[in-house]
């Protein structure tokens, strides 16, 4: 997964700088998926739930301490389940300064039955490192050893940037989850 979220960056910097302005931001992965199981087994020492899916394919998952109402799930509960992704490209002005930032936050349903929110955002700042118009590729360099190389389709957009050129990267993730009992 992270593997294609990257070579979609590497081609939404691409796609971006053939915009005329400069650091204008343009979403270029936007993806919703959701999934519904069935609560099979819990086991409370561990808070660990065995969820059984449409196809039939059981799933293990630990619910952690951020999970309040963890008592309230019971076998038979419905899981709901919707997972959001979306990855937003900057091209930076020369002069800003270097972006290196994870927010995360968790929170709780207020509805009668357990569920919640939690989210991800990642956010940083990219140097284009290379660029081969012969294979053509790109390579982004960034914080903490991060690197990345894919190739691109767009030999107009990659002729447009150069080594050196700052882009921001933002990931965003969440999921919301609720449950739906049977009465």
């Amino acid at each position: 997964m992270k593997r294609l979220v990257i070579g979609i960056i590497a081609a939404a910097v691409l796609v971006s700088i053939t915009r005329s302005a400069m650091g204008q931001a343009k979403t270029v992965s936007s993806e919703m998926k959701t999934e519904t199981a069935t609560v099979e087994a819990i086991e409370a020492e561990s808070r660990t739930i065995t969820l059984k899916r449409s196809d039939g394919t059981f799933v293990t998952t630990i619910a952690g301490p951020d999970v309040k109402r963890f008592a309230e799930v019971k076998v038979g509960d419905t899981v709901n389940a919707r997972y959001y992704e979306t990855v937003v490209v900057r091209v930076k002005r020369p002069g800003e300064p270097e972006t290196n930032s994870t927010v995360k936050g968790t929170t709780g349903s207020e509805q009668v039955l357990p569920g919640g929110t939690k989210a991800r955002q990642r956010t940083i700042t990219a140097t284009i490192s290379a660029i081969d118009m012969n294979m053509p590729s790109i390579t982004f360099t960034g914080p903490n050893g991060w690197n990345y190389s894919s190739k691109v389709q767009d030999l107009e957009a990659l002729a447009k940037v150069k080594v050196g050129d700052k882009v921001e990267i933002v990931w965003t993730e969440a999921v919301l989850v609720s449950l739906a009992r049977e009465p």
